[in-house]
C-alpha cells in the first residue's frame, strides 16, 4: 500500500495542488466528450429524423476539440509553473478550431441536418471549455476577461451572419457569455493558485537556505573574533623573531616560544567554537524557532515545562543548539504543517527533555544523510545528554534530547 500510494505522499504541497489540477483539466477533456459531444445522438427527434452522418461528424468534431483543449490545458500549466514558455502559437490555433467548429455546427444547424435542440449545447460547450484553456494561457486578468465577451459577440455574430432568427442569436449570446465566464473564472482561479502555491514553496526554500547561511554567517563572525587577533599577533611575532635570528640575538626563542603558546591557544578556541561551546540563549533560540517555523506557514507551538528551575549556561547552550538544527531540519526536509517544540523536566524525574516533533515526512529519506545529529550528539554529551531522533509513524519525525540535572548544576529560582 505505501508503494501504490508513496507518489502521493513524498510530493511537497506544491506538487500535489499541481497533480490535483492537472487531473482536473484532464477531466474536463472526458466532461467535453460525454456531455456535450453525445448531444449529437441522444438530441434526436424520431418523428423527423436526421442524417447519421452530421451527427458523427458534429461527435468527431467534439472529440478533437477536447483533445486539443487538453493539451493546450497541460502545456499551459507547464507555462504557469514556469517549466517552459506559455504555447502562444498554440493557444491561436486552439482559437482558430474552436471557432471553426462553432462555425461548423451552426452550419448543420441552419441547413438543418443537425437537431435544433442539440445545437446551442454543442456550442456552448466548445466554447466554454475553448475558452478556459485559451485564460490559462493568459497572465494580465484584463485580457482574461475579454475572452469570454469576444466569444459570445463572435456567436451571436455568426448566428446572425447565417440568418437564423434573431432571438436565438441572442440566446446563444447570453448562453456563451454565462457559461465561457463561469469556467474562464474557474480556469484563471486555478492557474493563479498554482502560481501562488508554487511562490510560496519556493518562498520557504529560500527562507530554509537564509536559515542555513545566517548560521553559516554566525560561525565565520565567531571564527573570525577567534582567529583574526592571533594570527595578526602570530604573524607580528614571527616576523620579529625572523629579524631576531638574522641578527643571532637570543631573544628570538623568546618570541617563537611565544608564537607557539598563541597558536595553542587559538587551537583550543577553534575548537569551542566548532564544538558550540559558546553560550546560546535558549529561550532566544526557542522564540527564534517559533517566528521561523511560524512564518514558513507551519502551526507551530513552542511549551515549557521546567517547574520554576534555572538552566545552567552550559545546558542551555546544549539545547539552543539543539533547536537551532532541528529547526533548520524541519524547514529543508520534509512538507511539514505543524511543528511541536516542548522543553520539560516533568516527564521523567531529574532528567531534562525537549521534545521536536513535525509531520510532513517523506517514506524515503530525500539526498544523503547529514552531519548535523552527529554534532548534536556530540554537544549534548558534554553535559552527559543523549539524542534520539527517527520517524515517530503516520509521517511524522521526533528528535528527542535529555539532559540529566543534579543539585550541583541547577539552581532552584526563589
Amino acid at each position: 500500500m505505501s508503494k501504490l500510494t508513496g507518489w502521493w505522499k513524498n510530493r511537497s504541497s506544491a506538487g500535489k495542488v499541481e497533480v490535483y489540477t492537472r487531473w482536473s483539466f484532464h477531466f474536463f477533456v472526458l466532461v467535453e466528450i460525454l456531455s456535450f459531444g453525445s448531444m449529437a445522438f441522444t438530441v434526436r427527434d424520431p418523428a423527423s429524423p436526421k442524417p447519421l452522418a452530421p451527427a458523427v461528424a458534429a461527435f468527431l468534431a467534439v472529440c478533437a476539440h477536447s483533445l486539443l483543449v487538453g493539451f493546450l490545458s497541460s502545456r499551459a500549466l507547464d507555462g504557469v509553473t514556469g517549466r517552459r514558455e506559455r504555447p502562444v502559437r498554440l493557444a491561436v490555433a486552439t482559437a482558430v478550431v474552436t471557432a471553426g467548429t462553432v462555425l461548423l455546427f451552426l452550419g448543420l444547424r441552419r441547413f438543418g441536418w443537425l437537431h435544433e435542440a442539440a445545437a446551442p449545447g454543442l456550442v456552448v460547450g466548445v466554447s466554454c471549455f475553448g475558452c478556459g484553456s485559451l485564460v490559462l494561457t493568459l497572465e494580465k486578468v484584463r485580457h482574461m476577461r475579454l475572452v469570454p465577451l469576444a466569444a459570445a459577440v463572435g456567436t451571436a455574430a455568426a448566428v446572425a451572419a447565417l440568418g437564423l432568427p434573431l432571438e436565438e442569436a441572442v440566446g446563444y449570446f447570453i448562453g456563451v457569455l454565462l457559461t465561457c465566464a463561469f469556467l474562464a473564472f474557474t480556469c484563471g482561479f486555478s492557474g493563479w493558485l498554482l502560481r501562488t502555491v508554487y511562490e510560496l514553496d519556493q518562498a520557504r526554500e529560500v527562507q530554509a537556505r537564509l536559515a542555513v547561511a545566517e548560521e553559516r554567517l554566525r560561525f565565520g563572525r565567531d571564527l573570525h573574533d577567534v582567529m583574526g587577533r592571533n594570527l595578526a599577533v602570530i604573524a607580528l611575532k614571527s616576523e620579529l623573531a625572523v629579524q631576531l635570528a638574522r641578527r643571532e640575538r637570543p631573544e628570538a626563542v623568546d618570541q617563537m616560544i611565544e608564537v607557539q603558546r598563541i597558536a595553542r591557544e587559538s587551537q583550543k578556541e577553534v575548537r569551542d567554537v566548532v564544538r558550540g561551546y559558546r553560550e546560546a540563549d535558549l529561550a532566544v533560540e526557542l522564540e527564534g524557532a517559533r517566528g521561523v517555523l511560524s512564518a514558513a506557514g507551519m502551526d507551530c507551538r513552542v511549551e515549557f515545562a521546567t517547574a520554576g528551575r534555572e538552566l545552567p549556561g552550559e545546558v542551555q547552550s546544549a539545547l539552543g543548539w539543539v533547536v537551532r538544527e532541528a529547526t533548520t531540519n524541519v524547514l529543508r526536509h520534509g512538507d511539514a504543517r505543524s511543528c511541536l517544540i516542548r522543553l520539560t523536566d516533568r516527564e521523567a524525574p531529574g532528567i531534562l527533555t525537549l521534545l521536536v516533533e513535525n509531520d510532513g515526512v517523506p517514506d524515503a529519506p530525500v539526498g544523503p544523510p547529514g552531519s548535523g545529529l552527529a554534532g548534536l550528539r556530540e554537544r549534548l554529551a558534554a553535559v552527559d545528554g543523549t539524542l534520539h531522533a527517527g520517524p515517530a509513524g503516520d509521517g511524522r519525525f521526533r528528535l528527542r534530547a535529555e539532559i540529566p540535572l543534579d543539585a550541583r548544576r541547577v539552581e532552584v529560582r526563589a
